[in-house]
């Protein structure tokens, strides 16, 4: 025990032993463990209380040493009895103690014609309020004296009473008296009464201070002279549910303390006290503002349908705390009007097409709306989402707007004929590219990325830009996307999806009647053979299988930029196509024989035939089950495309053939064409340097191609062949970097001639196309794959 404990136990030390005084503490401690401001020292004087009475042991009975006005108490003072005037009544306040659990606090002020002091009540006492009222005189019994914050308290312990007694018994003391004082009569830095009518209620906002977080929110009050904002602090925000406060209410505010700020008078809620009765105050008429009308003006009530919603913009103030904003459009039968949110606001459940009313927003010029204007909101201004007990009519006509909100369908986007256009759609994902970065003129980077959404109607190219660029977007989910801006592109309109628009992403229940992916696949997409292929088809769908895939190829753009291009041979049962597989595509994972879905081609009529070219607006993806039932196997498609012939009944525009014959005559004397790493055309050589005619530049390295002609024969006759590159390589057992070392190191351009003559008389299986040699007149061998060879 410490030595306050011994103090008060030694006053009974004569009628109970330390362990039964001990004990009885340690039981009061679990009577009293939720009550927050009972410490050891409380207890131990309360187990004393229930055997001695502490009046009788007061320092003394004499007046000097009396306890018996406001301004003779002292610190630490216990059992006292005082008796006083009520002189203000807070409304009680809600707490958590230390172990969580709910308490409730509240004050007297009470006065003798000593001086004035604040009572403290806890939890236990709040029951004792009931019969009690401001200007009665009561007597507060076994109470102790504790400092507090500005000066002494009274607190009172949970075995505390009030009497109330006869005024007319304590003709000292002073009066109450209640004066009440119109709103436009409140001045500054004074304690006021009001009776005013309930107009607003804003929602809770919490912020930060210190580190730590708070809540407030301003009531509104008006009486026949005015309106006055009334602040309620942490707390007591919990007063407006507790006392079940609702607009309309006529309220008694006492002791509310009255601050100047910004050139505007508020009220605040600290040791006052709210009242709600059935006070004289004028009904209240609410103004509805029309959008049509509004004008620079500060406090004003609107009420539209909202038509636009922009995503929230995080930002930071020049405090260094975040901040965030966001912008609505709503709309009335007269005009329409963006409405701009801060704070927690941003955070509110606002949908387009529900009806919103802004209560106490300040409407500003603004040079940039469509209307001059804009309704600025702040933290006292009230917004209520599809209100109820509104203007009947209002509400109506507004219902009826919301018909008129619906997203449209991509056809009708495709007849507009303007850019910058703002529009809603519906669809769903149909193909979706990489994002990807470029730099802006001014420096920054951006990112943007591609992709197709599909309705019923058709399909539209979109753009995503920048925050857009990274949302999650799968193919196939569907999508609302509000706010998206038309851009007039080479074929058809396109949206742009920028910082105002939006991407929602629905559940397939909010869809309505919007097709499956795979629905629209089959809407949007021709399917189409090979052979059916034109140029300039647009929207179309292969089937097919690879049957030659090459490696890929890197090459420097134009304008500088590396580029990658890979070529590969695709077949169904009506013949093959080549196709070149650029930038990214070129790094697909796809092997020969895989049967793969291409959406979308560009097809070009290139070299006299049909060509396909996939890039960033082609998709390609693996055939699925359902789609192999008429495609051939590999083997089959090898019987199919690749015809065998014999060469006397080659014709020069025979493609795919399949040529068996030994090869004769390979020439190795100069197997090594030096090209230009840039634009791959040939290169002339000047003494030690090249030079590309093409490009004008000297070229320290070359990038060498290499091949070897030959001539190939069969039992009917023979023709003419060169094997370019990976089939050279393939020929002579060697990659091109070896062969180039060998004739760099010995600097013979016929280093290999030997070897190359060794081929002379292996035998041969080859697919081929077959082209007409103007300069010789003669027709010749174009090998795309080596097949076999054997000698």
């Amino acid at each position: 025990m410490d030595n306050e404990i011994i103090e008060e136990y030694n006053k009974i030390k004569d009628k109970i032993s330390k362990e039964e005084f001990l004990e009885k503490m340690k039981l009061m401690q679990k009577d009293y463990e939720d009550v927050s401001f009972m410490n050891d020292l409380d207890i131990a004087r309360m187990v004393v209380g229930t055997y001695i009475d502490e009046k009788n042991d007061s320092l003394s009975d004499s007046e000097e040493h009396a306890m018996d006005k406001i301004a003779k108490l002292e610190t630490g003072a216990q059992n006292l009895n005082v008796i006083g005037r009520v002189m203000g009544i807070s409304n009680p306040r809600n707490f958590k103690t230390r172990k969580g659990k709910a308490g409730k606090l509240c004050n007297i002020k009470l006065a003798d014609d000593t001086g004035e002091i604040r009572v403290v009540l806890w939890t236990e006492n709040i029951k004792l309020l009931k019969n009690i009222n401001e200007g009665d005189v009561i007597q507060v019994n076994k109470v102790e004296v504790k400092d507090g914050y500005r000066s002494k308290e009274i607190h009172l312990q949970p075995r505390s009473t009030i009497e109330t007694l006869s005024s007319q018994d304590y003709p000292d003391l002073p009066q109450y008296s209640e004066p009440i004082t119109a709103i436009n009569d409140i001045t500054p830095d004074t304690e006021v009464n009001i009776i005013g009518r309930l107009i607003r209620i804003p929602s809770i906002r919490t912020f930060e201070r210190n580190g730590k977080e708070g809540q407030v929110t301003s009531l509104e009050l008006q009486d026949e002279t005015g309106k006055i904002s009334y602040t309620l602090w942490n707390k007591d925000t919990d007063l407006i549910k507790t006392l079940d406060l609702k607009e309309g209410d006529s309220l008694k505010i006492l002791s509310a303390s009255a601050r100047e700020r910004n050139g505007e008078i508020s009220l605040s809620h600290w040791e006052g006290r709210i009242i709600k009765g059935d006070f004289e105050v004028p009904d209240f008429e609410e103004k509805i503002l029309k959008i049509g009308e509004a004008h620079e003006i500060k406090d004003v009530s609107l009420m539209g349908i909202v038509t636009k919603i922009q995503d929230t913009i995080s930002f930071e103030r020049a405090d260094g705390k975040s901040g965030s904003v966001k912008s609505v459009e709503i709309a009335d039968d007269t005009g329409s009007i963006r409405v701009t949110l801060w704070g927690d606001d941003t955070n509110l459940e606002i949908n387009k097409g529900d009806i919103v009313k802004i209560t106490g927003g300040n409407i500003e010029f603004d040079e940039y709306a469509s209307s001059g204007y804009r309704v600025n909101t702040n933290w006292n201004t009230q917004i209520l989402t599809n209100p109820e007990d509104e203007d009947p009519a209002l509400i109506e006509l507004l219902k009826e707007y919301k018909n008129q909100l619906g997203p449209i369908k991509i056809e009708q986007v495709q007849e507009m004929e303007d850019d910058g256009e703002e529009v809603d759609l519906l669809g769903r994902i149909i193909t979706i590219y990489d994002p990807r970065e470029f730099q802006r003129d001014d420096g920054t980077m951006g990112i943007v990325r591609s992709g197709d959404l599909a309705d019923e109607t058709g399909m539209i190219r979109l753009s995503f830009w920048d925050d857009k660029a990274k949302t999650n977007l799968e193919i196939g989910s569907p999508f609302q996307i509000e706010n998206a801006r038309t851009r007039m592109g080479l074929y058809s309109v396109e949206l742009n999806i920028g910082k105002t628009a939006r991407v929602i992403q629905l559940d397939e229940d909010a869809v309505g009647d919007l097709p499956s992916f795979s629905e629209l696949e089959e809407m949007i997409y021709v399917k189409k053979k090979i052979d059916d292929l034109e140029e300039d088809d647009r929207n179309i769908r292969l089937i097919a299988r690879i049957i030659d895939l090459q490696e890929p190829n890197e090459f420097q753009r134009q304008d500088g930029t590396p580029g990658v291009v890979r070529n590969m041979e695709i077949g169904d049962e009506t013949g093959a196509i080549r196709v070149s597989l650029w930038d990214d595509k070129a790094e697909l994972m796809y092997e020969v024989g895989d049967a793969i879905k291409i959406e979308n081609p560009r097809v070009s009529f290139r070299n006299d035939q049909i060509e396909l070219s996939v890039g960033n607006n082609t998709k390609i993806l693996s055939a699925q089950e359902n789609d192999l039932k008429d495609l051939p196997s590999f083997d089959e498609l090898e019987d199919i495309i690749y015809k065998a012939k014999n060469i006397g009944e080659l014709e020069d525009d025979d493609k795919n053939v399949k040529i068996e014959g030994v090869l004769k005559d390979p020439f190795g004397n100069k197997i090594l064409s030096a090209r230009c790493p840039s634009c791959n055309n040939r290169l002339e050589q000047t003494e030690d340097e090249y030079i590309c005619d093409y490009c004008g530049e000297d070229v320290e390295k070359p990038k060498y191609l290499l091949m070897i002609p030959a001539r190939i024969e069969d039992d009917t006759e023979e023709i003419s062949i060169t094997f370019f590159a990976k089939l050279a390589e393939e020929l002579i057992g060697m990659t091109t970097d070896e062969v180039a070392k060998i004739i760099e190191d010995s600097a013979d351009e016929g280093a290999l001639e030997g070897k190359v003559e060794d081929l002379n008389g292996i035998t041969l299986k080859i697919i081929a196309d077959v082209s007409f040699d103007e300069y010789n007149e003669e027709i010749r061998l174009n090998p795309k794959k080596i097949l076999s060879k054997s000698l």
